[in-house]
């Protein structure tokens, strides 16, 4: 009986293993609806008086400004086109800052976050941080870094219920992602690390002073010569519809 339940277990394993590349490999192309991280905020509301009004609307990559690429990247992870989903320097001083008593700090890349929004829950769980190494590795083997960053601007959380680039342009500076002008974009980012505690459309003194930093950290890392890195490159025999 036991050794009946453990195959029972182990092909119940193997196929959501399965599952899980499936939906990664099919999110490549095909845009996600939405993310768990929306869900989440959604099931919160609702105890509230008023449930909360989600708002998203997709981009494509090339309607995304370049500004606000280089901005999250020189924000969030600037190291982000030369690893393989995680930055094991930043992983190791963010623990070594912990034990040393210091205010909790991470160490999650942008494919790391992608991969905690779109499909897991928030907390510290091992659980949770084991399946969300999963995905990572998943993420950066199936997806071109251009589009682990494309599903980073249309999915993060930039304010109470708004989600994605286009959704954060229109509610802090009313106009379209595409619109966005450096100022906007580095303020954009400046708020990531707690975007319901700090606003980008009415900044205070630390996000004025956070996204000056990041415009000179856009410089310095190089602009669109950084982003022609993110370019997908393939062997000379690989499907071009692929």
């Amino acid at each position: 009986m036991l050794r009946a339940l453990t195959r029972r277990l182990l092909k119940l394993l193997l196929w959501l293993i399965l599952a899980s590349v499936l939906l990664v490999l099919a999110l490549r192309w095909v845009p996600p609806p939405g993310t768990a991280l929306m869900i989440e905020r959604k099931i919160e509301s609702w105890g509230s008086e008023q449930p909360l009004e989600l708002k998203r609307q997709w981009r494509p990559w090339n309607e995304l400004p370049d500004s606000l690429k280089m901005a999250v990247i020189a924000a969030e992870d600037q190291k982000f086109a030369n690893h393989w989903g995680f930055d094991l320097g930043a992983i190791q001083a963010a623990l070594q800052h912990n034990q040393n008593g210091g205010s909790l700090r991470g160490a999650s890349t942008l494919s790391q976050q992608v991969a905690k929004n779109l499909f897991l829950w928030s907390g510290r769980s091992w659980l949770r941080k084991g399946l969300e190494a999963w995905f990572t590795a998943l993420i950066e083997l199936l997806w071109s870094k251009e589009r682990i960053l494309e599903v980073y601007l249309n999915s993060v959380e930039w304010g109470d219920g708004v989600f994605g680039a286009e959704a954060a342009a229109q509610q802090h500076f009313g106009v379209g992602a595409p619109y966005l002008n450096r100022q906007q974009a580095s303020q954009l980012a400046a708020v990531l690390p707690n975007p319901l505690r700090w606003s980008a459309g009415r900044p205070d003194g630390y996000i004025l002073r956070r996204s000056a930093w990041i415009r000179q950290q856009m410089n310095q890392l190089g602009g669109g010569h950084y982003l022609n890195q993110l370019k997908p490159s393939y062997p000379d025999w690989w499907p071009g519809w692929l």
